[in-house]
């Protein structure tokens, strides 16, 4: 699927108020979907966010051999694999593609497809889902520079596991390979983020045994064949974390409502910190920000339940309104701030050093509008973010990255009050076509 780019446009200078529903976590959706290639029966997923990953998962599926629909909100999955090679340009394009290998594994014995893609903010590496799947029976072919081959001609087998990282894709990969393979898998050293306990919840839903999510150790006993299921993804902290972030940058009041705020509470932890008002429900927030923001010293990023790699941006984007001084060191990715360029051309004070992204007091005359690009997911969106609180339009380029993981996030700030439209390339229609010969020939009688 070819992405197509565009600019958001932002003038900044406006509180935000209102209310705002967050949608269905991405990062719970695409793994979900990877799932859906291990069952039987027709697969539900209700109220998913239009995303252009969750399109590129939508097309794996169907290159796979499964129909994959939108039906109004929901997603619908149904039939079995019967392609073992996914669609290589589309693989390419995110880094959740070598989710869809395990079940693939599981229900061919073979996977065939492009090293996965994503976002440019450090390695990610993914031996730790080799090794895990080399000791459930899985061998890598030699495929070439760019490819990956793996073939399970024996089936896979139950293993007992330690991840020497709590890697939440290498978790999910394993969970989605143990599920259906003979005999039973301990996988120890577990991520214990909230999107592997829904997965673990889907897949228990649709047949599987699997105890311990949630926890660093899981169990999972094996089996033959799983049934489908209708099924809500959990709602998207990191959503609700921009929205947070947004609110304490731009000033104003905004309530998230349809996400437990346990789900992000360092990030709203640390919001009162710089002197912002939370309160917390059940499964609401309200964040308002109405006087100064105070610096938040040294934060790091961590593994849950500590503050999640994604938000280190979106907190930054807060940061640079704060009168003191903030540091926030991302622990899981090398190149986590791309977006610190985009800071400084609005005026704010960064500096970059290896992972750590330090942030000075707001300058007397605050942040401007600026021309910016979206080096990333979150460093776009966090880019966004800081534009709400400049005096004067800024422009982002580059929003083919932020519709990754934002379904219309300009419409919902929008709808909190924030100036802030986009603007779309003209369309392919536009382009000028190569003229025929008799064209040509009549243009050049016309000439003489």
């Amino acid at each position: 699927m070819t992405q197509q780019s565009g600019r958001i446009w932002v003038m900044g200078g406006r509180p935000l108020n209102g209310t705002a529903a967050i949608p269905a976590a991405k990062n719970s959706v695409l793994p979900l979907l990877a799932a859906a290639l291990l069952c039987r029966g027709p697969v539900r997923l209700r109220a998913v966010p239009r995303l252009s990953d969750v399109e590129c998962s939508l097309g794996l599926l169907r290159g796979a051999g499964c129909a994959a629909y939108w039906q109004g909100a929901d997603i619908v999955v149904a039939g079995m694999p019967s392609n073992s090679t996914l669609p290589g340009e589309t693989a390419a394009q995110m880094r959740a593609s070598i989710l869809f290998c395990a079940p693939l594994l599981a229900r061919l014995g073979r996977a065939e497809t492009s090293l996965p893609g994503g976002c440019n903010i450090g390695a990610r590496p993914i031996d730790l889902h080799l090794e895990g799947l080399a000791r459930m029976g899985a061998k890598e072919l030699d495929a070439g520079a760019g490819k990956l081959v793996l073939a399970a001609p024996g089936g896979l087998h139950g293993a007992d596991i330690t991840l020497r990282f709590p890697s939440v894709g290498a978790t999910e990969t394993l969970l989605l390979a143990a599920v259906c393979a003979r005999g039973t898998t301990v996988l120890r050293g577990a991520a214990r983020e909230p999107e592997i306990s829904d997965l673990a919840e889907f897949l228990n839903r649709c047949g599987g045994r699997i105890e311990g999510a949630g926890t660093s150790t899981l169990r999972i006993e094996g089996r033959r064949g799983l049934s489908g299921c209708d099924f809500s993804p959990l709602p998207d902290r990191i959503f609700a974390s921009t929205l947070a972030c947004a609110a304490a940058a731009a000033g104003g009041r905004v309530e998230l409502t349809g996400c437990p705020p346990a789900l992000y509470a360092p990030v709203l932890e640390i919001l009162e910190q710089m002197g912002c008002t939370v309160e917390r429900g059940a499964d609401r927030a309200e964040v308002a920000r109405f006087g100064r923001l105070y610096g938040a010293g040294r934060v790091f990023t961590g593994v849950y339940p500590g503050l999640a790699t994604d938000a280190a941006p979106l907190l930054a984007a807060a940061m640079l309104c704060a009168e003191g001084e903030s540091s926030i060191e991302d622990v899981i990715f090398e190149r986590r701030f791309g977006c610190a360029e985009g800071f400084e051309r609005l005026g704010g004070r960064v500096k970059r050093s290896g992972r750590v992204l330090s942030v000075g007091p707001l300058p007397e005359s605050g942040l401007h509008g600026a021309a910016l690009t979206a080096p990333d997911l979150r460093g776009g969106a966090a880019l966004v973010v800081a534009a709400l609180s400049a005096q004067g339009k800024s422009f982002v380029e580059e929003t083919r990255h932020i519709d990754r993981g934002y379904a219309g996030l300009w419409e919902v700030l929008a709808s909190l009050g924030g100036r802030i439209g986009r603007e779309m390339p003209p369309p392919d229609a536009a382009v000028k076509k190569i003229p025929s010969k008799k064209q040509i020939y009549l243009a050049f009688e016309a000439k003489r």
